[in-house]
């Protein structure tokens, strides 16, 4: 069998582990079998290629996999669904105290508490949604 074959086999292994673990290592390896692939196509011999091979294993995994984990691990740009309420203001509709109470967040109204259980948030009143624990938003007053 050829070595660039086998090189090639190689990198397709490489790259059918990588799916299964998605560490980007294997990927970066499997791009190294296929370089070395086509170097060994060219007639390069085979300490040389297992060199091409070393180099382009170590450049990849080295510099190419951090920048792309950083890429891929970034924090999503928009926050959706309850998320997406945090930090918004709300309108109380009934008093608002550590036991409960109505808010008005974007046109719906969900039952609320006060943040500080010793608040007692009068109807009126204009707060910001601090977090959301199930269907109840966790609400502060604005000053």
């Amino acid at each position: 069998m050829d070595p660039w074959l086998i090189w090639l086999i190689i990198a397709a292994v490489l790259a059918a582990a990588e799916i299964f673990t998605l560490t980007a290592a294997l990927g970066m390896l499997s791009a190294a079998a296929l370089v070395t692939a086509g170097s060994a196509a060219v007639g390069l011999p085979l300490p040389l290629q297992f060199l091409v091979f070393t180099l382009v294993a170590t450049v990849t995994v080295l510099f190419v996999r951090p920048l792309a984990l950083r890429h891929v691990l970034q924090p999503p740009a928009e926050r959706f669904g309850v998320d997406a309420l945090v930090g918004r203001g709300g309108y109380v509709v009934s008093e608002v105290t550590g036991m409960g109470g109505r808010v008005r967040i974007d046109g719906e109204e969900w039952t609320a508490r006060a943040y500080d259980e010793t608040l007692v948030i009068p109807p009126g009143k204009i707060v910001d949604v601090m977090e959301i624990s199930g269907a109840t938003a966790i609400v502060y007053p604005r000053d």
